[in-house]
């Protein structure tokens, strides 16, 4: 790791990180108010049939349950979007953007070799990542014990929600920057992170709201997500194993193909 990149990655992304942490916060304190205030009337519409209790499960998240509606804090939308500024925009960026404007050569030709690059961007967005999942715990927490809720939950068990947060936006991460040292150009490496998070997340919610396209889910890293789950006891290992699987791969692929790539002058 290169401690300088590392400082002047931080800095750049320093005013970025604030507001999407900002951002984060707010909507992680959302979804507390929300089920305090409108948790049992929410129950009394679905209980009367006029909602199928299928359609009430988005993701593995609800309103019915302070359990619930942080984990559909966090497959939600403005998460996921939040999130995927650094664990897809900044990743893809990293190299092939910078391949793309003809800047990758003048800092490889530094005393820097392509693995500390690589490594050095990976512990970046990892903090970027780690600090951004907390700050959305930190503003739901604080949320629900302003509004009395918080006793529903052990909150002992929050740092596993993080942990498991973090390995799955960190996967898309490793996933991105894999496509980043591969391609010389932008598009690719953001097309092919986007399609996997995208199609990804399609077969999750899909999945979640429709029985019969349930088989669909396991293809997908954001079924492994397991907030509620781990808040109520019943968290699988597996879904961490494999993320971190996946996550390990990546990293491994860009550490060897990186530094046997040939890369041309600029065109």
């Amino acid at each position: 790791m290169n401690l300088s990149l590392l400082g002047r990655t931080w800095r750049s992304n320093a005013f970025r990180l604030a507001i999407i942490c900002l951002a984060l916060a707010g909507w992680g304190s959302m979804l507390p108010i929300i089920y305090s205030q409108f948790g049992a009337a929410f129950r009394e519409f679905v209980d009367s049939g006029l909602i199928p209790e299928a359609m009430t499960n988005f993701g593995g998240g609800d309103v019915f349950s302070l359990a619930g509606s942080i984990a559909l804090g966090f497959v939600h939308p403005i998460a996921i979007i939040l999130l995927s500024v650094f664990a897809v925009g900044f990743t893809t960026n990293a190299f092939a953007g910078e391949r793309q404007r003809g800047t990758l050569e003048i800092l490889l030709a530094r005393p820097i070799s392509r693995r500390r690059a690589y490594i050095t961007i990976l512990v970046s967005v990892l903090g970027f990542l780690a600090i951004a999942l907390a700050a959305y715990l930190v503003g739901t927490t604080v949320s629900a014990r302003v509004f009395n809720v918080i006793g529903e939950i052990d909150t002992s068990l929050l740092p596993l929600v993080w942990l498991n947060g973090l390995l799955l936006f960190g996967s898309f991460a490793a996933i991105a920057l894999a496509a980043s040292v591969t391609f010389d150009r932008l598009a690719p490496a953001l097309g092919i992170t986007l399609a996997i998070l995208l199609v990804g997340y399609f077969f999750e919610i899909l999945g979640s709201l429709w029985p019969d396209a349930e088989f669909l889910q396991p293809y997908s890293l954001f079924h492994y997500l397991q907030t509620r789950d781990i808040l109520t006891g019943k968290a699988d290992p597996f879904g961490f194993g494999l993320l971190a699987t996946i996550t390990v791969i990546a990293i491994v692929y860009a550490l060897v193909v990186f530094p046997r790539r040939d890369i041309a002058a600029p065109s």
